[in-house]
C-alpha cells in the first residue's frame, strides 16, 4: 500500500500493509484527504507521533461485520476510545485516556490507499456533497465545538485570530450566531475570501484596539497569536484557544487572575452540524482549495502546504481494491493540479 509515513522523517513508502479491520470496524478506500495545520506540526515535532499522517478525509468503506456499511461513503471522526472507562461513559469519549487519535496518536492515519476506523466513527457522506467539500467536514466540526462550549449571542464582540483554514472556517461559524464580528489576519488575499461573504476583516498589523472584545478565537497556529489574544480581551471575556504547536507559551496567570479571563482549550466537534451547514452552502469551502495533488506527490503536497499563504493542500488517492493496489507513477489519469 502507497502512504506518507513519519517516522522522524516525512517518507513515501509503498510496501505499507494494508489494514486489517477487527470487529465493529471498517476498512475504507481513501479518496481524498487535506493537510493540516497539525500534520505540519507533527512533521516538526509535535506529538512526537509515528507512522501514516492524516486525519482530514473522505471515503468508501470496502469491508466491515456489518454488510450495512459497505460501499457507504463517509467520512470519521478521529478519537478511537475504549468505550468503557468513566470518560466514555461520562459521553466524553474526546478525552478517553486510552484513546488513539487518527493520523495523532497511536494510529495511523488516511494519507494512505486504505485507512481502518471503529464503524461508532463514522458519519454518512450524503451523495450530492461533492467530495472536496466533504473533506472539510473534520474540521468545520472542530469549529463547531466553540458554539458547544460558549453561548455565542448577537450581542458579543467577537475577533477570530487567524486566516488560515481553520481561521476562516471559524470565522464563517461565528457569523451564523449573528455576533458583532471581525476576522484578523496576515494575508489580504485571504481574508478576501470573509470580505467576499460580508465578513469584516482587519489585518493583523498594526490592528491593537486593546481589551475591546468579549469573546476571542485563537486560531493563528503560532505562539504569539495568544499573546494578541490577550491583548484583545477584554477583562471577564474569554479565549477559545484552537491553535496547537510545538513551541511553548509563557503566561502571565496573575493578569488573567486579576482581569477574570477563561481560556478554553476547544479540540474535536460535532460533526452532524458540519455535514448540515455544508450542505445547506451556509459555509464557503471551495475557495479555501489550494491545491490538489496525488499521493504519489505527497512529499511536494507538504512541501506547498508549509509555505507562507497556502491555504487547503489535498491529496487525491486514485485507490483500486485491497488486492489489486497501484504502485508509484501507475495514474490512470494526469491530476489536477
Amino acid at each position: 500500500m502507497l502512504g506518507l509515513y513519519f517516522d522522524g522523517e516525512l517518507r513515501l513508502r509503498d510496501d505499507l500493509p494494508v489494514p486489517e479491520p477487527g470487529p465493529g470496524e471498517a476498512l475504507i478506500k481513501v479518496m481524498a484527504a487535506g493537510i493540516c495545520h497539525t500534520d505540519l506540526e507533527i512533521v516538526r515535532g509535535y506529538m512526537d507521533f509515528k507512522g501514516i499522517l492524516g486525519h482530514e478525509f473522505v471515503g468508501v468503506v470496502e469491508r466491515s461485520d456489518n454488510p450495512q456499511w459497505v460501499g457507504k461513503r463517509v467520512v470519521g471522526e478521529i478519537n478511537c476510545s475504549c468505550g468503557v472507562c468513566a470518560m466514555c461513559i461520562e459521553g466524553r469519549a474526546r478525552h478517553c485516556p486510552q484513546r488513539t487519535t487518527l493520523g495523532i496518536s497511536g494510529r495511523d492515519g488516511t494519507f494512505a490507499e486504505y485507512v481502518v476506523l471503529p464503524l461508532a466513527n463514522l458519519h454518512l457522506v450524503p451523495d450530492t456533497m461533492p467530495l472536496y467539500t466533504a473533506v472539510f467536514v473534520e474540521p468545520l466540526a472542530a469549529c463547531f465545538r466553540i458554539t458547544e462550549q460558549v453561548h455565542v449571542t448577537p450581542r458579543l464582540k467577537v475577533a477570530v485570530l487567524g486566516d488560515g483554514k481553520l481561521g476562516l472556517l471559524a470565522a464563517q461559524v461565528m457569523r451564523l450566531t449573528g455576533c458583532s464580528l471581525v476576522a484578523i489576519g496576515r494575508y489580504p488575499h485571504k481574508l478576501k475570501i470573509l470580505d467576499r461573504l460580508g465578513i469584516r476583516t482587519a489585518l493583523e498589523e498594526g490592528y491593537r484596539p486593546e481589551r475591546q472584545f468579549d469573546l476571542v478565537v485563537e486560531c493563528t497556529g503560532r505562539p504569539e497569536g495568544f499573546r494578541l489574544a490577550r491583548e484583545l480581551v477584554k477583562p471577564a471575556g474569554t479565549i477559545v484557544q484552537k491553535s496547537t504547536f510545538v513551541e511553548r507559551v509563557d503566561l502571565d496567570i496573575s493578569r488573567l487572575v486579576v482581569d477574570e479571563i477563561q481560556v478554553i482549550g476547544s479540540r474535536c466537534g460535532p460533526f452532524q452540524p458540519a455535514i448540515r451547514a455544508l450542505m445547506r452552502g451556509l459555509i464557503n469551502v471551495q475557495d479555501l482549495i489550494d491545491r490538489r495533488f496525488p499521493l504519489e506527490m505527497g512529499l511536494q503536497a507538504f512541501e506547498y502546504a508549509m509555505r507562507d499563504g497556502s491555504l487547503k493542500v489535498i491529496l487525491e488517492m486514485r485507490t483500486y481494491p485491497a488486492e489489486g493496489l497501484r504502485k508509484p507513477g501507475e495514474l490512470e489519469e494526469e491530476p489536477v493540479i
